[in-house]
């Protein structure tokens, strides 16, 4: 099976390509840097003609405005191809994600929605690891709600599953999260904990936190989206654990004091 992998080089492709190649499929990196763009439909053919599945991570958020248009002329493009399976990474209790969602399922390709709870890797890779490295504290717009963190990993595990388990996972919706429940500065604490580091978290309203995303280089357009997306994501409807991991793979998902630690012992929030 040849599988195209969009993001590649990005947190959850990464790993996709990674526990691909494991399973033993080829993997094809999709990539501008490999002549694919998700905003440039001409560019398109040349990475899908030839592969059995793709798997389908946006550079901005599967809701962000635009999202649903790609996907949707994609899934078709894919599926005229001859692609026959498309894996979405989507966002758990993300309203603004649904429309794309369902231009997947209207595209005529067989698709699997992967719905993800926040990533355990969000606070090792990304702006956000910056802030905590550098300056010792998290400024987020979570308050005090509760978050099931999902290490990326098991989303690759759970997309490499559903691409070669033949029709089993066709049509539907898997929905994963973390296996415990933390808020964002019980998170904190524990990289604080494993680091040695006194680290920590300050709350703020997303209309402050508006300014932290134009410093991270989300276009100004964007923001007012990205910060809707927040709101959405964090008023307290994502605070439970979900059990697609298990269901798909059949083990309790990767912990996340296990993820502090190993990125501790790497050295990832060191200054």
């Amino acid at each position: 099976m040849t599988v195209v992998v969009t993001g590649a080089s990005g947190r959850t492709g990464s790993r996709v390509a990674r526990a691909a190649e494991a399973a033993g499929l080829t993997v094809r990196a999709a990539s501008r840097a490999t002549g694919f763009d998700w905003w440039d439909g001409s560019t398109w053919a040349d990475t899908l003609r030839g592969a059995d599945a793709a798997y389908l991570a946006l550079p901005s958020d599967v809701g962000a405005p635009g999202a649903a248009e790609a996907v949707g002329a994609l899934g078709r493009e894919a599926a005229g191809l001859g692609v026959r399976r498309l894996v979405l990474l989507s966002a758990r209790g993300e309203d603004q994600a649904l429309p794309t969602e369902e231009a997947l399922h209207a595209s005529g390709a067989d698709w699997t929605v992967v719905r993800a709870a926040w990533f355990a890797q969000n606070f090792s890779e990304g702006p956000l690891v910056a802030e905590l490295r550098e300056r010792g504290e998290l400024v987020f717009p979570a308050g005090e709600v509760a978050e099931p963190f999902l290490d990326v990993r098991d989303i690759a595990d759970v997309v490499v599953t559903a691409l070669t388990s033949g029709d089993r996972y066709a049509g539907r919706t898997l929905t994963l999260s973390g296996a415990r429940l933390l808020t964002f500065g019980e998170a904190v604490a524990e990289i604080a904990g494993a680091t040695g580091r006194p680290l920590t978290y300050r709350a703020v309203s997303t209309r402050d936190y508006q300014e932290a995303l134009v410093g991270f280089g989300v276009p100004p357009e964007e923001v007012a989206g990205m910060t809707a997306i927040f709101d959405t994501l964090l008023d307290g409807r994502n605070a439970h654990v979900s059990d697609g991991v298990r269901q798909v793979l059949g083990r309790a998902p990767r912990d996340f004091g296990d993820f502090v630690r190993e990125e501790a012992a790497a050295g990832t929030w060191k200054p």
